[in-house]
């Protein structure tokens, strides 16, 4: 078994600490390690340091050694720029010279889970489930048992068993739902199995996703092939060229779902305390989480990472009175609240986010429209 992780995007939604210079997953938003350091952490012991593969875009390859200085520095895969998750699949199938028969397990670099041991558990269970005949070309996914009706993530809709292994049920994909309306994600859960979420999350065998590349995207598998024969070769402009033409397109769209409509995908049901941080709100819910965990209850006085005795969350220098449900992110300088509620306030040395928490994904608008302002100004 091997890990590609997919480390990259814009972040706006998690403006003003994440920048384009410096997304997400370079960020150590739930205080401490970086999302990517933590994703590599959570994968030990199941995946050594040589087993571990980081696909992001080329500007960010100094970025990740900094922070995974025992990565191998071949084991940072560049993309030339950015072409959504299908693409960066395609080139690290090709790109990564590993055993056919080996399993690939391709994850995000900034999402949390609270139960690591429990992941590992469920990720375990695919190379015995890939192994058996008959299945060796099947698609794994993980699912995560809902905590709620969620209408910011993806569905997955499970059918009849197929296998379990350790614990572990795989089960066969009907097909994959993106971000339904309130009561089309009441409906799914009240689905007899209930669907689960996408975390986007995935195993397989290398020939398995190669074959379903080629049987469903075989124009991003070709072009990607065509760019490293290129850049093998010497050839100006080499995979960078190639890159420039591929599809736009997720690896959910191009290959889960028409995969799934094949019989060729397994979902295999996860409770493990997933969250895709894709707000300040679910940052804020993964720090509250994670401090009931570690029994945080208010010793530190708001002043570290952790909650404190007025209901506060967050890190960095900072004092409160009276508010609940705030999160406080301090980078630097000291951030005093009094009397908020279910807000979010985000201080870094050039700019400050004061937000509703049921506001929170607007400030994907925001940060989109303060980048256009600045490109404005620039030209």
């Amino acid at each position: 078994m091997y890990a590609v992780i997919l480390a990259g995007g814009a972040g706006t939604r998690l403006w003003p600490l994440s920048r384009p210079e410096r997304p997400k997953p370079f960020l150590p938003l739930l205080g401490g390690e970086t999302l990517l350091r933590r994703t590599v952490d959570r994968l030990a012991p199941l995946v050594g340091s040589g087993d571990v593969y980081v696909v992001t875009d080329a500007r960010y390859a100094g970025i990740v050694g900094e922070i995974l200085p025992e990565l191998p520095a071949a084991n940072v895969v560049a993309e030339p720029t950015g072409r959504n998750t299908a693409a960066a699949v395609a080139l690290a199938t090709l790109a990564i010279d590993r055993p056919d028969d080996e399993v690939m397990v391709v994850l995000p670099a900034d999402h949390a889970i609270a139960d690591a041991a429990g992941f590992r558990a469920v990720l375990a269970a695919v190379p015995a489930l890939a192994g058996r005949e008959g299945d060796g070309g099947a698609l794994y996914t993980l699912g995560i048992l809902p905590a709620r009706p969620e209408t910011g993530y993806g569905y997955i809709v499970p059918g009849r068993r197929v296998d379990s292994e350790g614990g572990v049920d795989a089960l066969a994909v009907r097909r994959f739902v993106e971000k339904p309306d309130a009561e089309a994600a009441r409906a799914l859960l009240a689905g007899d199995p209930p669907a689960a979420w996408n975390a986007g999350i995935f195993a397989w065998r290398r020939s398995a996703i190669r074959d379903a590349l080629a049987a469903h995207a075989p124009d991003i598998l070709a072009t990607v092939a065509a760019g490293l024969d290129a850049e093998a070769a010497g050839a100006a402009g080499g995979l960078a060229d190639a890159y420039a033409s591929v599809r736009r397109t997720s690896i959910d769209y191009a290959v889960m779902e028409p995969a799934a409509a094949a019989g060729r995908v397994r979902v295999l049901p996860a409770d493990v305390g997933w969250s895709d941080l894709g707000s300040w709100a679910a940052i804020r819910d993964a720090l509250v989480a994670a401090a009931a965990q570690e029994g945080r209850d208010g010793a530190r006085g708001g002043d570290a990472d952790g909650t404190d005795a007025s209901g506060t969350v967050g890190f960095g220098p900072r004092r409160d009175i009276g508010s609940s449900g705030t999160l406080v992110l301090a980078d630097g300088r000291l951030v005093v609240t009094i009397g908020l509620r279910d807000t979010i306030v985000v201080d870094t040395p050039d700019a400050v986010l004061v937000c509703a928490t049921d506001r929170s994904q607007d400030v994907r608008t925001i940060a989109e429209e303060l980048a256009r302002h600045a490109a404005e100004e620039g030209s």
